[in-house]
């Protein structure tokens, strides 16, 4: 569906993703620079103020996701929009470590409600969507990954402008961004309706009585489910419903190597240069590629999804990434090597960015897919948040795993390449598991498809 069919609220909310990004990017990418050149703090001090906002964001994910399904998606939109604005104001007031650290920690913990919510929020204002475009209609996930990636490619630009007046103009410039964004959803999304407070307590009942089906008989083995009216149940329950799914924990463990492939753009992508004797700088023009290719080639790899249905599209997009960490082991270098070419580390990141054109609007527009129907309260942030958090774990453990194996590897002078397999190995398992994981799903499930998506209501 071309983007001027959507609803206003749809609209409005992808608008809101891309001046989000815009504030984003221009200022986080630029930070470590202004902490060493403009305040002289060491590199151990910039890298936990930059670990520990990618922590409070990824890490907080599930709870963001939790609180929006609680509050609401509107609020939950609205107040991550107001942390991320006071986590700019702490940037701009700090001269120390300690409130650098602390506003790192609120602008990360403001993409953590910001996100879930938003992408909830985002499927439910689609649902009710005309019927006479549906057939040919394409994922609005598409569109949330094109509107994101104008802000990723805008921001950059706008904060090294901003820059020759100081970090602080770009801060000032991320605030008025921010407040832009927060008056816009203010007026333009719909408020919660007065039902979700009231509600809550038989839409927990609703989504417990409809889950209990879908339970093997190892489930019914473990005793008699607590009573929902019982002290401490009447919340955790539905609050961590997502985490009793069980064939959504395994769809977000596989789906979470998108997110580990993904960053190796920012991690091993780096190194991989450096072993090549490739400049840094060429680290910007790869990543000018990738977003290119993704502006200019989301919609056409949006229509083959739609061919292939959502299983095919899956494989074959963990297929790409599996050749795209391929083709780097196969042409990787020992450190120090010069004369090499960037070629095959371009031609890499474009298969890596057409693996994840395919994978990415796909694994999100899926996830309403696998919510049971809750009554008024659809719990749907929580199980976005959960998708998330499950991306930044595999992250945090797949770098790990990584970053060992790249320091043996130069240590015991090993073929180049084996640092780069475990990642061929988890995508081609990725693109295994999925499919089997999306029919048992559609065959042994009541939840509804999404109707956010073409692919959900497809065989896989």
């Amino acid at each position: 569906m071309p983007f001027r069919h959507y609803r206003p609220e749809t609209r409005t909310l992808l608008g809101a993703q891309l001046v989000f990004n815009l504030g984003f990017y221009a200022v986080v990418p630029f930070l470590a620079g202004a902490m060493g050149r403009d305040y002289g703090m060491d590199a151990a001090a910039i890298g936990l103020v930059l670990g520990a906002r990618t922590f409070s964001q990824q890490g907080m994910f599930l709870a963001g996701g939790i609180l929006a399904d609680r509050w609401g998606p509107r609020r939950a939109i609205l107040t991550g929009c107001l942390i991320r604005i006071l986590g700019y104001a702490t940037l701009a007031a700090a001269s120390d470590f300690t409130l650098f650290l602390l506003g790192a920690v609120l602008t990360g913990a403001g993409g953590a409600l910001f996100s879930p919510a938003l992408e909830s929020q985002l499927s439910q204002a689609d649902a009710g969507a005309p019927a006479g475009g549906k057939k040919g209609r394409r994922s609005v996930f598409v569109w949330l990954a094109i509107t994101g990636e104008i802000g990723a490619v805008l921001g950059p630009v706008l904060g090294s402008a901003l820059l020759g007046w100081g970090f602080d103009a770009a801060l000032a410039a991320g605030i008025a961004v921010f407040t832009a964004v927060t008056i816009l959803l203010w007026y333009r999304l719909p408020a919660a309706p007065d039902r979700v407070a009231a509600g809550r307590a038989a839409a927990d009942r609703a989504a417990a009585d409809r889950a209990a089906p879908e339970r093997t008989a190892a489930d019914s083995t473990q005793g008699p489910e607590p009573d929902l009216e019982e002290p401490g149940h009447a919340v955790a329950r539905p609050a961590l419903e997502c985490l009793r799914n069980r064939r959504f924990v395994v769809f977000c463990m596989f789906a979470s190597m998108n997110m580990l492939a993904y960053n190796q753009l920012y991690f091993a992508v780096p190194v991989e240069l450096d072993r090549r004797g490739l400049d840094g700088a060429w680290l910007g023009a790869l990543f000018l590629l990738a977003s290119v290719l993704t502006l200019l080639l989301q919609l056409p790899a949006a229509a083959a999804a739609q061919r292939l249905g959502p299983g095919r599209t899956l494989s074959a997009g963990f297929v790409l990434l599996a050749a795209a960490f391929a083709l780097t082991a196969t042409t990787a270098v020992h450190p120090g090597t010069s004369g090499s070419s960037l070629a095959p580390m371009a031609g890499a990141v474009a298969v890596l960015i057409l693996g994840r054109m395919l994978l990415t609007p796909t694994i999100l527009s899926l996830i309403p897919a696998f919510v049971p129907a809750g009554g008024p309260v659809p719990r749907r942030g929580a199980y976005f948040g959960l998708s998330a958090t499950c991306g930044g774990i595999a992250v945090l453990a797949g770098n790990a795993l990584l970053g060992r194996l790249l320091d043996l590897t130069d240590r015991h002078h090993w073929w180049p390449g084996i640092p780069w397999v475990p990642l061929v190995l988890l995508a081609l398992l990725a693109a295994a598991a999925l499919p089997p994981v999306l029919r048992g799903h559609r065959t042994g499930s009541n939840a509804a498809p999404a109707t956010t998506a073409a692919g959900p209501s497809r065989n896989a």
